[in-house]
């Protein structure tokens, strides 16, 4: 019934742990995950892990944050996207997010490698048609004007695709709306200080809007705090509906449905 779009199940947090997950996923009715890809050195494990379950899924990406790793060419990407169970182009975007403490003093100035490193994400993600996953964190005006720039306008050569663990503002919302990209929603809706986020999640229409765990981080309450995993999601759901005033079936069958409709192969 209900459908992870974006965890890490590869991190160290799930070592020898898949069939607990999986049971666990069963359990809560999750019937499929997409798996992100962070590092090209990760993308093997990632693959792997998407081609050994029937219901699992892998991208190929390099995150933004990620320094002293393997620079990814458009080559790089679309090669790998070529193989079983790869779907989509990410994590990919611009991370903003407390730079003077976490990168050493530098400013934004000095990430043009982050503004590189996305636009070769989306020029692979144009060449292969598949679709692009966002993370964009405190930098949602470079993040929308690159897309712009690179071509991503909803029409033409244009890959789409989705802002995953959405955080940003309506504005930003409506903005990515119109390129034509999709908007996830995390376990964040769940936390007491996210009403504006909640907000946003109220009008995001039900045709664009994904669910997602981006496990093993932001486990939703009541599990706050702890280790996140995707038999989490429907607790996302859940608040979605509670906003909407609708079922919680609804909810997940119009995020699993889109699921379906962003990511070309992933049907049961």
């Amino acid at each position: 019934m209900f459908t992870d779009s974006h965890c890490h199940l590869t991190f160290p947090e799930f070592a020898d742990q898949m069939p607990q997950i999986r049971a666990a996923m069963a359990a809560a009715q999750v019937d499929r995950a997409l798996c992100i890809c962070t590092t090209l050195e990760e993308f093997a494990d990632v693959q792997a892990l998407a081609s050994g379950y029937d219901n699992f899924w892998a991208s190929v990406g390099v995150h933004p944050d990620n320094e002293d790793i393997a620079e990814p060419t458009v080559e790089d990407l679309v090669s790998r996207s070529a193989l079983p169970k790869v779907v989509a182009i990410g994590e990919t975007g611009l991370d903003y997010y407390q730079m003077e403490e976490r990168k050493g003093g530098r400013s934004i100035s000095d990430l043009e490698w982050q503004r590189d490193r996305f636009r070769v994400h989306i020029r692979a993600a144009q060449q292969t048609r598949k679709p692009l996953v966002i993370h964009t964190r405190q930098a949602s005006a470079d993040t929308l004007a690159i897309l712009k720039e690179e071509g991503e306008d909803g029409t033409g050569k244009a890959a789409g695709g989705v802002f995953h663990c959405f955080t940003e503002t309506a504005e930003v919302a409506r903005a990515a709306l119109d390129l034509g990209f999709y908007i996830s929603f995390s376990g964040i809706l769940t936390f007491k200080k996210a009403q504006d986020l909640r907000d946003v999640a109220a009008f995001v229409p039900l045709d664009r809007m994904l669910i997602e765990t981006d496990s093993p981080y932001l486990a939703p309450v009541p599990y706050r705090g702890k280790t996140n995993n995707p038999s989490y999601v429907p607790y996302v759901a859940q608040q979605i509906a509670q906003l909407r005033n609708l079922p919680v079936e609804t909810i997940a069958k119009a995020t699993s449905d889109n699921f379906e409709t962003l990511f070309d192969g992933v049907k049961s």
